[in-house]
């Protein structure tokens, strides 16, 4: 992304509605997930949030980061205590089946990731058996102004998103749309009121009174969720997945 959008991010990501409701995602997918005994990556950490997040919320979890900016990484290693390494999603710089659980959010779908190489790059440092957990952004015709600014070249269904990673090799995939219940102002927000060229990213500071509706709102979402409710679209797609534990394993998995 541009210096600028990782500015944004470093200022935002401690408050604002959509990074809490996500690191909130991405710690539940770890717990239901269970992955084995080992160290965590975050690839694409960006500046650190979600690392801080987890070291939080997991005490004594071994963790470690990757990405691509170095200003950002030295802000990430910084802000979260982890182990960060700058480097490229194709090309990550640890040893095969070197973490436990790997996380990536909103990765994918930047137009600098070749997104079939950093797939069999992740499916490589994770151990047999590891859990990998994506978030990407839903919908080509989602595609907004935002998505210029941080330089998404792609969007994603969950059927589309799920083939994706069974292609690359893992197994017991589950892709579940999430960020439904504002879907609705998402659309009205990204096609209708900043549809133009020059509109700025998405990150920015909202009103306390706003920010924490539109927080409530993902709470409740999913609380459903967790009752059983699967939303039919959704702002975002979170995936689960795991490496084989064998060779010639070839459970399938399914897409929600």
């Amino acid at each position: 992304m541009d210096a600028i959008e990782y500015d944004l991010m470093d200022r935002a990501e401690d408050g604002m509605w959509w990074y809490r409701a996500l690191r909130a995602r991405a710690e539940a997918a770890l717990r239901d997930g269970a992955p084995p005994p080992g160290p965590w990556l975050d690839v694409g950490c960006g500046t650190g949030g979600l690392l801080r997040h987890l070291a939080a919320a997991f005490p004594g979890q071994a963790l470690a980061g990757l990405e691509y900016n170095p200003a950002a990484a030295a802000r990430a290693a910084a802000k979260s205590g982890a182990a960060i390494a700058a480097g490229d999603a194709a090309r990550l710089p640890f040893a095969e089946a070197s973490f436990a659980a790997l996380a990536s959010m909103d990765v994918l779908c930047h137009a600098a990731v070749d997104q079939a190489a950093a797939l069999a790059e992740m499916r490589r440092v994770l151990a047999p058996g590891g859990l990998l957990v994506l978030n990407l952004p839903a919908f080509s015709w989602l595609a907004s102004a935002h998505d210029r600014r941080v330089h998404n070249a792609r969007r994603y269904s969950a059927p589309e998103a799920a083939d994706l990673l069974r292609q690359a090799g893992f197994e017991a995939v589950e892709a579940r749309y999430w960020n439904a219940l504002l879907l609705p102002l998402m659309v009205l927000q990204r096609k209708v009121l900043a549809r133009g060229e020059d509109h700025s990213s998405d990150v920015a500071p909202f009103p306390p009174w706003l920010d924490a509706t539109l927080y409530a709102a993902t709470g409740a979402e999913a609380a459903l969720s967790r009752l059983g409710l699967r939303y039919p679209a959704g702002g975002s797609v979170l995936l689960t997945a795991r490496r084989p534990s064998t060779p010639s394993s070839r459970l399938q998995g399914r897409a929600a």
